[in-house]
């Protein structure tokens, strides 16, 4: 059984609730005050919700396994449930640092002063949080189906270019599909459990706790896989990403592709512990999509011209990596998996701040336009380079041990092809950043270079959004054993419900 810590255990109030309170509140106090309030408003509630963040961290046990801080409430036959574990708990700070880093980034944009844009990061932000720390299925979808609100009203409200209306009607296409057929799979799920004679329930712990009771596993994993295969996105399902990207803002689409690892974390919350048969029967199955999608979106990325394109196609690749790390079943590959999502999302971000600073000041994103931006934008450069490293995997940076750990852990399920593959695809991911940064920030452009704006850039609060990244990750990069500690019991824990051959524990100095 899963050890479950009550809140009130620990501290004095439900500290999560809150966390996921916290923006929607201030988002209704941004949508009912005066445009001019609503930026300062929007940072003070990012700023405490900072604080809270760190503070979850500093009471979360780390030594401990299983559910802590949690929250339960059954109201009208419905089940509320949050918790924390090895396995969410470095999202949620994460969340929170890009939420307001995305506000902070909006003080030098046109947006400053508009509610509507203030309000969906402030919603996004809360929904995020909610949907990590859900430990109801049905709740956990509910949270995934409202992200739709702040990504379209964003999209229609502030994004580029002209096809706006295309790209909402790929994003519901893809999404909306995702969505009913991660939905059905939760109802048979909980159905499964009433055919066993159990009560109808979609409480995480109950359908874990009672998973080799449940018929029609097969039919609940592809459900469910397809369903977050949509989200993560995985290949051949990531179709409405690079347009997402290139028509949405730097700053909705950083916490944005942060959100993609939603869809990661869903595959080990949600599959691995509730249809583990499945996923080792269908684990050669997906471990080929991850290959196809790590040389496809690299090659992709290569392609590009629009910096935007380029990282939504970086994104797919890496996506692949992450996804036969989840399909290792094993510890080493299980931890590098998640270690390595919060780095990814972390180093993407900075690069979409840095290419909307670009934006800001040129008014494009198109490589052949740009170059020679270093001089005058030494901060924005610096930005880009070290969160393109960190994509890379390169020493001192969080993704270099999690890569290690994943790449062990594939080696040893998989065998040394797949792990080669997987290398070869982040050397191919090394080609097209080094080389975009250096078309980016060195070589000078082959084409006319467009007038930089007359508009007068904070340089004070770019250098924020650059320290506050660039600290980061140099700092959990240098010092990677506290992460991997939150996430080590966790993945243990995990690791026992696999079968026995794939069950392997860490035992390695910093995994005891």
């Amino acid at each position: 059984m899963t050890d479950i810590v009550y809140w009130h255990a620990t501290i004095f109030f439900p500290l999560l609730t809150v966390l996921t309170l916290v923006p929607l509140l201030t988002m209704g106090l941004v949508l009912f005050n005066k445009p001019s309030y609503s930026l300062n408003l929007g940072l003070s509630g990012a700023l405490l919700n900072l604080a809270l963040s760190i503070y979850l961290l500093r009471v979360f046990d780390s030594q401990a396994p299983g559910i802590h801080l949690a929250e339960s409430v059954d109201f009208l036959g419905l089940g509320y449930r949050v918790g924390v574990d090895g396995t969410n708990i470095l999202f949620v700070p994460l969340t929170a640092v890009l939420g307001l880093l995305a506000l902070v980034y909006t003080t030098i944009t046109r947006h400053r002063n508009d509610r509507l844009f203030v309000a969906c990061l402030l919603a996004y932000q809360g929904i995020l949080i909610g949907a990590f720390v859900a430990l109801n299925a049905m709740q956990f979808w509910f949270w995934c189906l409202l992200e739709l609100l702040p990504v379209v009203s964003l999209t229609v409200s502030a994004g580029t270019g002209e096809r706006r209306n295309q790209v909402i009607k790929t994003v519901l296409q893809y999404w909306l599909s995702g969505l009913g057929m991660s939905l059905a799979g939760f109802l048979l799920l909980s159905m499964g459990l009433m055919q066993s004679g159990l009560d109808f329930s979609f409480d995480w712990l109950t359908l874990k706790h009672h998973n080799l009771a449940i018929p029609h596993e097969t039919l609940i994993f592809i459900l469910l896989f397809f369903g977050f295969a949509v989200r993560m996105p995985l290949f051949p399902f990531h179709a409405w990403l690079p347009l997402l990207a290139e028509h949405g803002t730097a700053a909705s689409a950083a916490i944005f592709l942060h959100g993609l690892k939603l869809g990661v974390y869903a595959l080990i919350r949600f599959i691995l512990p509730l249809v583990p048969g499945a996923a080792e029967h269908w684990a050669s199955f997906v471990v080929s999509l991850g290959l196809l999608g790590i040389f496809y979106g690299a090659l992709l990325a290569l392609m590009q011209i629009n910096m935007r394109r380029l990282l939504a196609f970086a994104v797919i690749s890496h996506t692949g990596m992450l996804v036969i790390g989840v399909f290792s079943f094993n510890d080493f590959a299980l931890e590098g998996s998640i270690l390595l999502s919060v780095a990814y999302g972390l180093a993407t971000a900075g690069m979409l701040f840095s290419i909307g600073l670009i934006y800001e000041r040129t008014r494009t994103s198109y490589l052949p336009r740009l170059g020679g931006l270093f001089e005058n934008n030494s901060a924005i450069g610096l930005l880009f380079l070290i969160s393109a490293l960190s994509t890379m995997v390169m020493p001192g940076t969080p993704g270099f041990d999690a890569a290690h750990l994943l790449i062990e852990g594939a080696i040893e399920e998989h065998g040394w092809l797949i792990a080669i593959a997987i290398l070869i695809g982040n050397v191919m991911a090394a080609g097209f950043l080094l080389w975009a940064f250096q078309r980016l920030f060195i070589a000078y452009p082959r084409r006319k270079v467009q007038p930089y704006s007359s508009i007068h850039h904070p340089v004070f609060q770019e250098r924020i959004i650059a320290l506050a990244i660039c600290g980061l990750l140099m700092a959990t990069g240098f010092y990677t054993t506290p992460w991997l500690k939150f996430i080590d019991q966790e993945a243990s824990e995990i690791g026992e419900h696999y079968p026995e051959h794939h069950s392997h524990h860490a035992n390695e100095p910093g995994h005891d």
